[in-house]
């Protein structure tokens, strides 16, 4: 009894936590796709708590891909992400798409295949929150808990949030980016991780539409059309849908390639199955009833170009080697849309500072970070999903060794 009424002071903020507190074996911070993984795979006898700043788990597991959550893709592999490319082949290495495709399948969810490529729940995202919520129904959660920092003395780990202070061995950073600040997305993570010294990439938005220079305007009075497109950054193409917005250029292939973007130009190839020279040969239609796209953005494309829309056969040598710039049109981007319409944040912690067989820290012992906490991120279709749940469970498989 006596030791439930010792109280000690921390320094810089007067904190009081009772000697007498429950102390976890592994506190996780973070209740998305990460944290559920490793969460659900720890062992049992092992004493786990949960910290997450929203009132429900998997918040954002539930609104993605439309409800029905795009799970993984059929073509994985270290090129899909931007990061260390060593690093992430390691942790595929260990809980690969096909692992995680067992994974759900033993758990009685059998993802659907879509386009040849990419594996959603069935009917909804509820299929794998359900396979969470059984997995984790011994662990205590604690909701609607904002982090305010994260310390450790001794042996043991301090959590401090705006509710109460936490003790655990362990703890893992599953707090993902800054995206989707609807849903109390913040930087918390990499805040705890230069608190321990641990060098970080700061955060800025990924898989998000680009906005365009003066120049390219034209694109926004195009809003709502759409069109297969190839996209090259550097020597990363996509090929994809794209879709011209009120505030520029944003769909499939836009989101992607913004996760290689930065500054600088890009080159759209607006006919990626099609070559124009080829289709313009001895036709005597006029060119912006040739190109195979939406009429709107044929002749917007040859005003672009400067290209005249003439019968095909009445081109001149000039304006054929213009029109070739249909498949490499070439433009600095202006920037992006922001967080606000980011579907995930790049950055985090730098993966040079983390062990890609454990996710712990090389240099503070069992302080661990996961999923989009750390500098690696993947493109549109699955891919961060699948980086999530790989790191997350072998984060889960070393706590169990240890």
């Amino acid at each position: 009894m006596l030791l439930l009424n010792i109280f000690c002071i921390i320094s810089k903020g007067a904190i009081k936590y009772n000697f007498g507190m429950k102390i976890y074996d592994v506190l996780i911070l973070g209740a998305g796709a990460s944290g559920l993984m490793c969460a659900s795979n720890i062992d049992k006898k092992l004493q786990v708590g949960m910290v997450e700043c929203n009132s429900k788990i998997a918040q954002k597991l539930k609104i993605s891909g439309g409800g029905k959550c795009n799970i993984t893709n059929a073509q994985l592999s270290q090129e899909n992400f931007d990061g260390d490319k060593d690093f992430i082949f390691h942790v595929f290495e260990q809980f690969s798409r096909d692992d995680l495709l067992e994974y759900l399948r033993q758990n009685g969810v059998v993802p659907e295949l879509r386009k040849k490529r990419y594996y959603f729940c069935k009917d909804s995202s509820s299929e794998i929150i359900e396979i969470f919520k059984k997995a984790t129904k011994d662990v205590a959660m604690h909701l609607s808990s904002n982090i305010l920092w994260v310390k450790k003395e001794g042996e043991l780990f301090h959590v401090q949030t705006q509710k109460e202070s936490l003790r655990a061995k362990k703890v893992v950073v599953a707090t993902g980016g800054k995206s989707y600040k609807d849903l109390g997305a913040t930087d918390i993570a990499l805040e705890i991780a230069k608190s321990f010294g641990i060098k970080v990439k700061e955060f800025t938005p990924a898989l998000v539409g680009l906005t365009v220079q003066k120049e390219q305007f034209w694109m926004r009075e195009l809003s709502g059309l759409s069109c297969m497109a190839a996209i090259k950054v550097g020597a990363k193409t996509i090929k994809e849908e794209l879709l011209f917005t009120h505030k520029g250029i944003s769909g499939p292939s836009v989101l992607s390639a913004s996760l290689y973007w930065q500054k600088g130009n890009i080159a759209i190839d607006f006919l990626p199955d099609a070559n124009i020279s080829e289709l313009i040969k001895g036709s005597k239609k006029l060119l912006s009833s040739l190109i195979p796209l939406p009429k709107r953005l044929s002749k917007a494309l040859l005003e672009a170009l400067e290209v005249e829309d003439t019968e095909c056969k009445k081109i001149s040598n000039e304006s054929k080697k213009k029109l070739e710039n249909i498949h490499a049109y070439e433009f600095a981007p202006a920037g992006n849309f922001g967080f606000s319409k980011a579907e995930v944040s790049r950055g985090g912690v730098l993966s040079e500072e983390l062990n890609p067989y454990t996710m712990e820290a090389l240099d503070v012992k069992n302080l661990y970070f996961i999923g989009e906490a750390v500098d690696v991120t993947g493109e549109l279709g699955g891919y961060n999903f699948q980086w999530a749940f790989s790191s997350g469970y072998i984060c889960a498989k070393e706590i169990n060794r240890s």
